[in-house]
């Protein structure tokens, strides 16, 4: 096996990580997006989404990892961690992804509303910053993306009903 075939082999593995962090989070009516951070083959820090439970407009699923890498590591600097997230990080979380100094990022799908590692902007290769990241971009790319489909196309049917139901009482 090559090289690169045997790198996206372990990609994959810690993506499928990943969106099983994400399915946690869909069962609590999140959107679901999961990440994982991994250090020397050992996965150190988990999330998922949690704005909605916490109340929290900084409960994305990268920032609970790299928390949680974090506190696992006993210091701020994430240093030779590689990041795994279903979704392309926001401003904030690609702001989180430098200030830790997370050396790589490997994401799932893009997202071209808020993407930060690409789509609207790559603030994580911006050499005018201390600290770059490398970014890989769409590991598992159709399941990530039929994960977040899936949600938001139930949730618009789930309003539609709703709805429906309040104007049959009316």
């Amino acid at each position: 096996m090559d090289q690169q075939a045997c790198g996206r082999s372990e990609h994959d593995k810690y993506m499928a990580e990943a969106i099983e962090w994400a399915k946690i989070a869909e069962t609590y009516g999140e959107i679901p997006i999961g990440a994982v951070i991994v250090k020397d083959e050992q996965i150190i820090g988990t999330g998922y989404n949690r704005r909605e439970t916490d109340r929290n407009p900084l409960g994305h699923a990268e920032i609970m990892a790299i928390n949680e890498a974090a506190r696992h590591l006993g210091g701020w600097r994430l240093e030779n961690c590689t990041l795994y997230v279903t979704l392309e990080p926001c401003p904030m979380c690609a702001g989180a992804i430098i200030q830790s100094r997370i050396t790589t990022l490997v994401y799932g799908t893009d997202d071209p509303k808020s993407g930060y590692a690409g789509s609207l902007y790559n603030v994580l290769q911006d050499e005018r910053l201390n600290h770059q990241a490398d970014v890989i971009p769409h590991i598992r790319q159709l399941e990530c993306q039929c994960l977040l489909k899936d949600f938001f196309r139930r949730l618009r049917q789930s309003k539609k009903q709703e709805k429906q139901s309040r104007t049959e009482y009316e």
